[in-house]
């Protein structure tokens, strides 16, 4: 009975699951419905607008072709007007002369016709008509004005849509997701010289499936990419995967997408729990400011003497608020951290794999802390001062220090104070490293057995913090991982090292400081001898301390 319960369990299912898709699906093809009577409305009103411009530049074209023709015309029928006219004036005075030339001919008398004969010869040769010239000076053809359009009809008859770009193809074997940043690469079935450009779309999603007909993220696009490939770089993975299409362009038109490729995103993501916070911790998201006012009962003079009056269940002290801003707690059992143990938790646990976040802390705060904790950390618990927290403090009270904390031991760290601290841990391995977040220098690893979940700290005191979440595993924080090794002759849980095989090391003979061996100091770092080591010396060794030098200091 039940096994075919758990079958009929799956078979339900997965008849859930199908269903979901097909729905999906439905609501895709009638999206693509309504975006076809859409796009075909566009490109037919597209085309009409291309074909009337085209009307409009052939129009303009041959108004401005008549244009000259009937200027043309004028210019040549005004060089013959004037031209005509003085050949008919030249005629008109020739035909005087003629006729008095006649004339004079006819006459008998001899001094008359010497005179007349001598007037009409300086009247001939002054006469228009020896002064004109014949030749035109316009004809009458307009052939340089003929027009063929063989080719440009050919060319209009020629005309047709464009065509359309190969549509790319997302290579997923050569696309790689690390350091926060995706890199995309693609191809074309063939080679296209006319490509302009490509356009990239991505969208953040949390289905690895297809695409739902109601995604929370939008598309965001990256216009212009001339190269087959794009890298994205100083995002945030806020979700579990992204979703990628692209579509190639050339100088007119763009192609189809390509098929969707979803690339998985994986990193730690977590938001901080208010309802852990400390009272004078003011939380915002991801922030964290020092609120000294904080729990503290605000009260309203007016209303104070309006209550005078009141029973005792009304005094100030029952109707204290709540902090503004404060949500409830949304993990049971969890109390919120009072008295000196400004702390705050992280709302996601880390019970597996490597995981990295980084914080920006006000380097003037007073006191800042950052780490891992138990869940199980007390509500009067400050971070490092019990077994249920590792992290790294900075202290700006007297005197400025930087030091690793567990279990109420501390090591100080010579090392430049950052702005911004990476964590890693590696749950598995045991292995929790703080980073300068800038150059990814390593500050100090804590090495351990994780016996149970745990969960980001934080703590300040008169400062602010925030936190970057959504990260990857920097690869130079992976490199740096695989080169630190730590000497297993050198750490608490393993053998003394004795005198005789240092010596055989060629290395100077020391004893174990009373301290460490109490488990009063944090041991020596890797590829050292000194830290928690007090030289041998045969002749003195009743002279030298049982402590080093470090531990006396912090018994001191």
């Amino acid at each position: 009975m039940g096994d075919q319960k758990e079958s009929l369990r799956k078979i339900t299912t997965t008849l859930a699951l199908k269903n979901e898709e097909i729905t999906n699906f439905i609501c895709c093809q009638k999206q693509s419905l309504e975006n076809l009577e859409v796009n075909s409305s566009r490109v037919q009103e597209d085309l009409e607008t291309e074909f009337s411009s085209l009307h409009s530049v052939l129009d303009d074209i041959k108004d401005s072709m008549v244009t000259r023709i009937k200027q043309e015309r004028a210019s040549r029928t005004y060089e013959l007007q004037n031209q005509l006219s003085a050949c008919s004036k030249a005629l008109e005075s020739s035909e005087e002369l003629l006729e008095v030339a006649n004339q004079t001919l006819c006459s008998s008398e001899a001094d008359d016709f010497t005179q007349a004969a001598k007037d009409i010869k300086d009247s001939v040769t002054m006469a228009p008509a020896f002064r004109l010239s014949l030749k035109a000076k316009a004809t009458d053809s307009m052939s340089h004005m003929m027009v063929d359009f063989t080719q440009e009809r050919e060319m209009l008859q020629a005309i047709k849509f464009l065509p359309v770009p190969a549509t790319p193809e997302i290579l997923v074997s050569e696309c790689q997701v690390c350091d926060n940043t995706v890199t995309v690469q693609w191809a074309l079935p063939e080679p296209d010289s006319k490509i302009d450009h490509y356009d990239l779309e991505h969208r953040r999603t949390n289905h690895e499936g297809p695409p739902r007909a109601r995604e929370d993220y939008p598309w965001m696009v990256v216009e212009g990419i001339c190269e087959t490939e794009y890298t994205l770089t100083g995002l945030r993975f806020d979700t579990h995967y992204m979703t990628f299409r692209v579509k190639a362009c050339n100088k007119a038109v763009a192609g189809e997408f390509s098929e969707l490729v979803t690339l998985e995103t994986h990193a730690f993501l977590f938001k901080l729990d208010a309802g852990s916070a400390h009272q004078n911790l003011k939380v915002e998201d991801l922030s964290v400011e020092w609120d000294s006012c904080g729990g503290k009962v605000v009260q309203d003079i007016r209303k104070d003497k309006n209550r005078t009056n009141q029973s005792p269940m009304h005094s100030p002290a029952r109707t204290a608020m709540n902090s503004p801003k404060r949500v409830p707690s949304a993990r049971v059992g969890r109390d919120r951290f009072t008295a000196e143990s400004y702390t705050v938790l992280g709302d996601t646990f880390i019970d597996a794999g490597q995981q990295y976040w980084e914080v920006r802390f006000d380097k003037e705060s007073k006191a800042f802390a950052v780490g891992l904790a138990l869940r199980n950390l007390g509500r009067f618990d400050q971070l490092g001062k019990s077994n249920a927290s590792w992290c790294i403090h900075l202290n700006n009270w007297l005197q400025q220090s930087l030091t690793a904390k567990h279990n109420n031991k501390a090591r100080t760290l010579d090392c430049p104070i950052p702005d911004r601290i990476g964590v890693y841990c590696n749950y598995e391995e045991g292995a929790l490293s703080f980073y300068n977040a800038r150059t990814k220098t390593l500050m100090h690893t804590f090495r351990t057995k994780f016996t149970q979940p745990v969960i980001p700290a934080f703590s300040v005191w008169n400062g602010c913090f925030s936190v970057q979440t959504g990260l990857q595993v920097p690869s130079a924080v992976q490199s740096s991982q695989r080169k630190t090794v730590v000497p297993a002759a050198l750490t608490p849980a393993s053998p003394r090292p004795s005198q005789n095989q240092l010596l055989q090391q060629n290395l100077t003979p020391f004893r174990l400081c009373g301290g460490w061996s109490s488990n009063r100091c944090s041991p020596p770092p890797p590829n050292t001898h000194h830290t928690c080591l007090i030289p041998i010396r045969p002749l003195h060794s009743l002279c030298l301390p049982d402590r080093c030098p470090q531990c006396i200091r912090s018994e001191s």
